[in-house]
């Protein structure tokens, strides 16, 4: 399991965990992992800090969910969201919460983490 963004992954192993996926996406979602709408726009108008956000998703979302479960159905996917990495997203959220309740380590994707037969190259 790894985490980025529907900018940087291509690849075909990506898991929409946002309320709005790309309005083209036809791609896996998994919206137990959604963040729950209040929370979403409170964050987005700036109603509510990073770590009011936080707190709300793992009490609204994360407490409700069994880890385990979670990371044996989406183990070897990219769990992905909108926010470029390094920026505040739940995404990151959920790896920490990942790695908090089994020890294991859930990275942010990065090019060249995949086989490399199936990297895309690049265009130009």
């Amino acid at each position: 399991m790894k985490t980025s963004n529907f900018k940087t992954y291509k690849g075909d192993k990506g898991v929409a965990i946002c309320i709005y996926p790309p309005i083209d996406w036809m791609d896996a979602r998994y919206p137990a992992l959604e963040p729950d709408r209040q929370t979403f726009f409170a964050k987005k108008a700036d109603q509510i800090t990073e770590e009011h956000y936080e707190q709300q998703y793992r009490e609204r979302v994360l407490s409700k969910l069994d880890p385990q479960k979670i990371y044996d159905t989406l183990k070897g996917q990219v769990l992905l969201c909108w926010e470029n990495p390094g920026e505040f997203c739940h995404r990151r959220i959920v790896a920490k919460w990942i790695e908090e309740n089994l020890g294991i380590e859930v990275p942010e994707w990065q090019p060249g983490d995949d086989d490399p037969n199936d990297i895309q190259k690049p265009l130009f």
